[in-house]
């Protein structure tokens, strides 16, 4: 009965995808550091391998190297915003003021358009939203309190991202030393052999997803920095830069740049400035998800939809995390999948060339 299940190819597609919801949903969250350790020496194991042959470099030096460069090249673009941001902030400041009394003097000509229509003292309405606006600012400024209060909770925070990273570097200089001798031994093990081919599938999909987000966020970069610098905006292009940088944040995204350039526009005056910024929004929000499944699913071998399915999946069973979980669940399932038919079908062709051999 066993046996007859086995070949049954909808019983293996069920437990596959129970066997991997249930790796994804209790697994990763304990060994997470260790897997991107393991995924980090896969990608870059040919590197560590010619610097050592060519460099004379020990591999566990090399990922020591490698993982510097990394920390270096993300802390200089950090940097840079940071610094941008940071020099940006006296004349942010400056304009608060003027930003105040275009507030105002919305609020004023609302409330008379708005008490001239219903009948209602224009005087009185202003006072009453003006008094609600401050209230909601006083407010905001009580539960700054709080916040400071729960400076523990923000330790521990840090203290687990800490403890994240330490594991992820000490698991990753240990891994590109034993490297060589676990994917010797997988391999002299016939039963390991569908493990591996999931590995590889799921490397090619990190590359791939990587790939196709540098892409895409190098052209919402270069469409916003044009957009933003053609409008005259100040610092169009560096807004620009830094809102295709914000595209890879799920759910958040450009709107994070282009929403409040479009807001401040909108209290200055620039109505049209403040409409193409929304116009630019909902365009690189369309680039996405028009660029994403394609750039992704064509390279992989599925359809771009299954790909987009699996992030929606992903989000109900996962939340916010499942935008990663999701599709890299799918890509496990098909991988599995294929490598289990592909090894039913070479035992069942051996089973008949045999018995046609005995006949």
């Amino acid at each position: 009965m066993w046996e007859k299940l086995r070949e049954n190819k909808l019983f293996t597609l069920l437990m596959i995808i129970v066997v991997v919801y249930f790796f994804l949903r209790y697994l990763t969250p304990l060994i997470s550091p260790i897997l991107i350790a393991m995924l980090f020496v896969t990608i870059f194991g040919p590197t560590l391998k010619k610097m050592q042959e060519k460099l004379h470099v020990h591999r566990q030096i090399g990922a020591v190297f490698l993982l510097i460069a990394a920390c270096l090249i993300i802390g200089i673009l950090v940097w840079i915003l940071f610094s941008w941001i940071v020099g940006s902030l006296p004349e942010w400041v400056s304009k608060l003021d003027t930003l105040e009394q275009q507030i105002g003097i919305w609020v004023h000509n609302g409330c008379e358009i708005v008490g001239n229509a219903i009948g209602i003292d224009s005087a009185y309405l202003e006072a009453t939203i003006t008094y609600r606006i401050q209230e909601g600012f006083d407010s905001f400024q009580l539960q700054t309190g709080p916040i400071i209060s729960q400076s523990l909770e923000y330790v521990k925070v840090i203290a687990g991202i800490a403890g994240f990273l330490l594991t992820f570097i000490i698991s990753t200089v240990l891994l590109a030393k034993d490297y060589d001798r676990i994917m010797n031994n997988l391999l002299d093990r016939e039963d390991c052999h569908v493990l591996l081919e999931v590995i590889c599938g799921i490397i090619r999909y990190i590359a791939t997803y990587v790939k196709a987000q540098a892409i895409i966020m190098t052209s919402i970069s270069i469409l916003a920095a044009a957009v933003l610098s053609f409008m005259g905006i100040r610092h169009g292009a560096l807004w620009g830069l830094l809102a295709g940088i914000m595209d890879a944040l799920p759910f958040i995204g450009t709107g994070i740049v282009l929403m409040p350039l479009a807001i401040a526009q909108l209290f200055y005056g620039a109505y049209g400035k403040a409409l193409i910024c929304l116009l630019l929004y909902c365009g690189c929000a369309l680039l996405r998800e028009i660029a994403e499944p394609k750039l992704i699913g064509s390279q992989i071998g599925v359809p771009p939809i299954a790909i987009l399915l699996s992030v929606y999946v992903g989000l109900q069973l996962f939340g916010i995390g499942g935008i990663i979980k999701g599709p890299l669940g799918f890509i496990i399932i098909y991988q599995t999948y294929l490598s289990l038919q592909k090894r039913s079908e070479l035992k069942q062709n051996e089973l008949n060339r045999r018995g046609l051999k005995q006949k």
